[in-house]
């Protein structure tokens, strides 16, 4: 039996959730599809019990941090309490996203959706057809192509853990392995990160990586750096991890190998042949519309679409575009301009606008306040010494072109450099602002 609908959507997570809602309230009969729990990557998988750990592993480090300043005893964390402390905010969110998704008259599937042609798609013996279909689908781990790669964890996995492993391998140095060290090393477990590149973070100022790169070695952090991962082995109850540098062989041991080394839309499993869907590499091809080349009915949001960056206010701007476009006719088109970007490591680290290298690459000319702040009272009062910033500044028009902050409050205070650079406001003005004093915010005068 066919079901017929306006819009099907492929996938339960931020863009699917706003673009759904805006649809069915305009009178569109809608479905949404997931083989997994709903709600998506970023509220049970992601960014959000990510940061119900760091809450525990920033508590034990600020204590840690004003020993001899006032605070006495031993503090560590109780990884189990940790874990169901994070539960208490994801096990509650299939049922709340499922009640929501019925509250609007739209309709839910649970299993793996594969097209079967240009505006039908297969859900549990089922057959969708629809006006248009959204995929929405996330992402998830790249494929290493390395023997042993099918003992790497998720990083679903890591956020799921009983208990703590003593020994922890991260195979790559992004946000994953930066985040989830400073997690892990703070509850007392050994890690160690094999990053292929020649440092961590890459998509962040080098400067400041290398600023907040005294706080894994602190922390006891192994990072080796120009390092690539030959294979994982099994080795009784725990692994192997070979490697090499430098042209020379390197051998880890782990009980747990967690896979950082990126990931990519989620849509090996969906048949986009069979859906005319035009892909190369691994992604969709899509117009500036978000909407497929080949394909007019399907559009993609998020992860899935690979258009902006890989953030959770992306797919939500991602999804508001395509439904005022599925409403209105394609008239819209995405602005990724000044989105910010942090990684959750304890302190922050956090980027806004341009990088230097690309405003020097296009010819930009502007000033540049670039310093080391560990004696300014924000660090001071925190016990946090890893403080740091860079700002650009184009010197003809006052506009700021980029942020690049590290160290308290950082993941805050980069969000009115985001307001700044997205709303035209100039380095003066931001200047002249009175800001709440002593705070993070207050310390951007002395930025510019």
């Amino acid at each position: 039996m066919t079901k017929a609908y306006d819009l099907v959507i492929i996938g339960t997570g931020t863009a699917a959730m706003v673009a759904s809602q805006r649809t069915a309230a305009a009178g569109w009969k809608v479905a949404v599809i997931d083989f997994r729990p709903f709600g998506g990557t970023c509220a049970l998988r992601g960014c959000d019990p990510k940061k119900m750990l760091i809450g525990g592993a920033t508590a034990i480090d600020h204590v840690r941090r004003m020993k001899g300043k006032g605070p006495e005893g031993q503090v560590r964390i109780n990884w189990p309490e940790l874990i169901t402390f994070k539960r208490s905010f994801t096990d509650p969110v299939p049922a709340k996203n499922e009640h929501r998704y019925a509250e609007k008259g739209i309709e839910t599937f649970h299993g793996r959706a594969r097209f079967t042609g240009r505006n039908t798609v297969e859900v549990g013996g089922e057959t969708l057809e629809a006006r248009h279909i959204l995929i929405a689908a996330g992402a998830e781990p790249i494929q290493l192509g390395i023997p042993g790669e099918e003992h790497l964890a998720t990083s679903e996995d890591f956020l799921a853990l009983e208990q703590l492993p003593k020994r922890i391998v991260l195979v790559g140095g992004g946000f994953i392995a930066a985040e989830f060290s400073h997690i892990a090393a703070r509850a007392g477990a050994e890690v160690t990160i094999l990053q292929r590149g020649p440092r961590m973070l890459p998509n962040f100022d080098p400067d400041l990586v290398e600023v907040l790169m005294e706080k894994f070695r602190e922390i006891g952090v192994n990072v080796k750096v120009d390092t690539a991962v030959k294979g994982i082995e099994k080795d009784g109850s725990g692994f192997v991890v070979r490697a090499a540098s430098d042209g020379q062989p390197r051998t880890f041991k782990a009980d747990l190998v967690v896979h950082s080394a990126g990931r990519a839309p989620a849509l090996e499993s969906l048949d986009l042949d069979a859906g005319g869907l035009a892909h190369h590499k691994g992604r969709l091809k899509l117009n500036e519309f978000l909407q497929s080349v080949s394909n007019p009915v399907v559009y993609a949001a998020g992860d899935a679409a690979q258009m902006g960056p890989p953030l959770t206010p992306v797919s939500s701007h991602d999804a508001k575009i395509v439904a005022a476009n599925l409403l209105n006719g394609n008239a819209q088109t995405p602005n990724y301009f000044g989105v910010p970007s942090v990684a959750f490591t304890i302190p922050p680290i956090a980027a806004v606008g341009l990088s230097e290298r690309d405003a020097r690459a296009q010819g930009l000319r502007f000033r540049t306040q670039h310093q080391t702040a560990s004696e300014w009272f924000t660090a001071r009062q925190a016990a946090e010494p890893t403080y740091a910033f860079k700002v650009m500044v184009e010197d003809k028009t006052d506009r700021i072109l980029g942020a690049h902050l590290v160290g308290p409050h950082a993941d805050e205070v980069i969000n009115l450099f985001a307001l700044a650079i997205q709303q035209g406001i100039t380095a003066e003005a931001v200047k002249s602002t009175m800001f709440a004093y002593p705070t993070g915010a207050s310390d951007i005068g002395y930025m510019l």
